[in-house]
C-alpha cells in the first residue's frame, strides 16, 4: 500500500520540521517527505487539510492491568484508549499478576497486544523476582522476550547490596534500568505532598526528601556501576537539579514526569477529591514550574500519562483511603497542549516530549517521521473543542481529575505501520 498525505501541517521535532508538506509512505514505512520518490504512484491520498500530521505518540507509562487486574482494565480496552489518544507506542510496567518476571508473562502481554491489533506494546520486566527486592530476575531472558527495560517499579529495594548487584549485572549486559526514586521509610502511609495543604487537611504527608534521598542513592549507584538509567515520575524541584547535574557530569541518565504533575499542584487538596490522589503526589507551584523548566533545559525528556485505570469504587472513599492514580492516556495530547496556554512550553517542546523524547529514553524506533521510520502517525484537529466524559471514554478507568472538562484539540485518525486503526467520526 502506497499512501500520500497532502495539505497537512507536519510537525516532527526529530527533524526540526514544522511545515505544510507532503509525506509518502510505502510498505509500512515513511519513504520520503516533500518530494515523491521516483515512480511513486499512491494507492490512497490522505487529505490532511487544517490538521496536524504528527508522529505517533510514545507513552512510557501505561498500566494495561492485564494479566491479573482486569476489573480495572485490560490490554484491549487500554490499548483502544491509547490509540484514540494518538499513542501508537506504549511501555507497560511490570506490576501485573503474575509479575512480569518470566519470559512467559512478557510474551503473553505482547501476544495479546498483537491480537488486539492496536498500539505497539513494550513491557518492562521485573528487576527482582516477584518485585520482592531479594533475588535477581533473569534479566537477559526477559530482555530477549521483548522487555525494553528492567525495574522494581514502585516496590522498595531496602537492601542496597542487592540493588548494587542488580545494577552491576544490568550494566554488564547494557540493559536499561528504570528507577522510581522513593525512600519508603519516609513515604509509607503518606497520600499528599508534605506541606501546608496536607497539614490543614489532616492528611499524612510525603516529604520531598522521600524522593531526593532515594534519588541521590540511586545516582551514586549509577555512577559506581555505569548502568544506563531512567528516572520515572520526578515530582520535586530538587530532583530536577540533581538529574541535570548528573547529566552534565556524564552519567547515562534520563528522566520523565507525569503530565498531571505539570498541570496541577497540591492546592487541589482543597477539594478533598480522591481523583487527585496520585503517587508521587501533586506538589507545590515551585515544584511544578521547576519541572517545566527541566523540560526546557532538556533534563527531562519525556512527559507521560502515568495511566493507571481503576474501577469507580477505587475512588469512592475518604481521600487517604482511595487508590492512587489517574487514567488520562486518551487525552494526553490535548492536556499537554495546555502547557502552551501561558507560554510555559513551546509547541515543539510539547510534541518532542511526547514523541522522539520518550522514544530516545528507551531506545525505541518510534516517535519520528524520518524516511525509513515505521509509518506510525496521527492526524490532529487542533481547533476542535469537546468534552471528555463517559460517552467518549474508551478506557475502563473512571479515575480522572479531568472528567467533564472541555478540551481543545482532538485526534481524528491514528495509523500504525501505515494502517488506519482508529478514526473519529463526530
Amino acid at each position: 500500500m502506497k499512501l500520500r498525505i497532502i495539505n497537512g501541517r507536519v510537525i516532527d521535532p526529530s527533524q526540526d520540521l514544522d511545515a505544510v508538506i507532503d509525506v509518502f509512505i510505502e510498505d509500512h514505512k515513511v519513504v520520503s517527505i516533500g518530494e515523491a520518490p521516483e515512480g511513486f504512484d499512491a494507492d490512497e491520498i490522505i487529505d490532511a487539510a487544517d490538521r496536524w500530521v504528527l508522529p505517533g505518540l510514545v507513552d512510557i507509562a501505561v498500566a494495561l492491568r492485564e494479566p491479573g487486574y482486569t476489573q480495572k482494565g485490560n490490554i484491549a480496552t487500554e490499548g483502544r484508549a491509547a490509540i484514540s489518544g494518538g499513542v501508537t507506542t506504549l511501555v507497560s510496567p511490570p506490576d501485573t499478576k503474575p509479575i512480569v518476571d518470566t519470559p512467559a508473562v512478557a510474551a503473553l502481554i505482547q501476544d495479546k497486544a498483537d491480537q488486539a491489533g492496536m498500539a505497539n506494546v513494550f513491557p518492562i520486566g521485573a528487576l527482582t523476582k516477584g518485585l520482592q527486592g531479594d533475588q535477581l530476575s533473569n534479566m537477559v531472558a526477559l530482555t530477549d522476550a521483548g522487555c525494553v527495560a528492567l525495574s522494581n517499579h514502585r516496590r522498595p529495594m531496602r537492601n542496597t547490596l542487592v540493588l548494587s548487584r542488580a545494577l552491576e549485572y544490568a550494566a554488564t549486559h547494557d540493559l536499561l534500568v528504570v528507577f522510581h526514586p522513593d525512600e519508603s521509610s519516609l513515604s509509607e502511609g503518606g497520600c499528599a505532598h508534605e506541606g501546608m495543604m496536607s497539614t490543614v487537611h489532616g492528611l499524612a504527608g510525603i516529604p520531598e526528601t522521600a524522593e531526593t534521598i532515594a534519588l541521590m542513592r540511586d545516582l551514586l549507584l549509577v555512577e559506581k556501576t555505569g548502568v544506563r538509567a531512567h528516572f520515572a515520575r520526578l515530582s520535586c524541584a530538587k530532583s530536577v537539579e540533581m538529574i541535570a547535574d548528573a547529566q552534565e557530569s556524564g552519567l547515562p541518565v534520563t528522566a520523565d514526569v507525569a503530565l498531571h504533575n505539570l498541570l496541577l499542584t497540591d492546592e487541589v487538596l482543597n477539594e478533598f477529591d480522591g481523583q487527585f490522589h496520585v503517587i508521587p503526589p501533586l506538589r507545590s507551584e515551585n515544584d511544578r514550574l521547576t519541572l517545566i523548566e527541566g523540560i526546557k533545559r532538556g533534563a527531562i525528556r519525556s512527559i507521560c500519562s502515568d495511566h493507571q485505570p481503576h474501577e469507580k469504587m477505587a475512588k469512592v472513599a475518604p481521600f487517604a483511603a482511595t487508590e492512587p492514580g489517574m487514567a488520562n492516556v486518551e487525552i494526553l495530547l490535548p492536556l499537554a497542549l495546555q502547557l502552551m496556554d501561558e507560554g510555559d512550553l513551546s509547541l515543539t517542546d510539547v510534541i518532542k516530549t511526547l514523541t522522539c523524547g520518550p522514544a530516545s529514553c528507551f531506545g525505541l524506533e518510534a516517535g519520528s517521521l524520518k524516511p525509513g521510520s515505521f509509518a506510525d502517525f496521527i492526524l490532529f484537529d487542533s481547533t476542535q473543542t469537546w468534552v471528555w466524559d463517559d460517552s467518549s471514554r474508551r478506557s475502563k478507568g473512571h479515575n480522572s481529575a479531568f472528567d467533564g472538562v472541555e478540551l481543545t484539540g482532538r485526534v481524528t485518525q491514528t495509523y500504525v505501520s501505515g494502517q488506519c486503526i482508529y478514526s473519529f467520526h463526530g
